[in-house]
């Protein structure tokens, strides 16, 4: 598989972070963000993971009853985030 640019993987988290603010403040799964941007799950996952390091997006661990997840992971968009996104809006 060919190597993308980060200019490329800028972009796409750019539109990770668009996908989750129009949906804010609902919290969906990796495999939902992946297939809304037609990308592949661990490459949409590790750049999640890039934007959680950013403090961009919040990485939820537990359902709404607290039980952890064992293999799945929910995404929201940060409040900083999503208060600049409001601002440019």
């Amino acid at each position: 598989m060919p190597q993308i640019s980060q200019t490329k993987q800028q972009k796409i988290q750019e539109q990770i972070l668009f996908h989750l603010y129009s949906i804010f403040p609902k919290q969906v799964f990796t495999s939902d963000i992946a297939k809304e941007l037609a990308r592949d799950e661990e490459f949409t996952k590790t750049l999640l993971l890039e934007l959680e390091k950013k403090q961009l997006v919040i990485k939820i661990t537990q359902n709404p009853k607290g039980i952890v997840y064992l293999r799945r992971l929910r995404w929201r968009i940060s409040n900083k985030a999503h208060e600049i996104y409001a601002k440019h809006q």
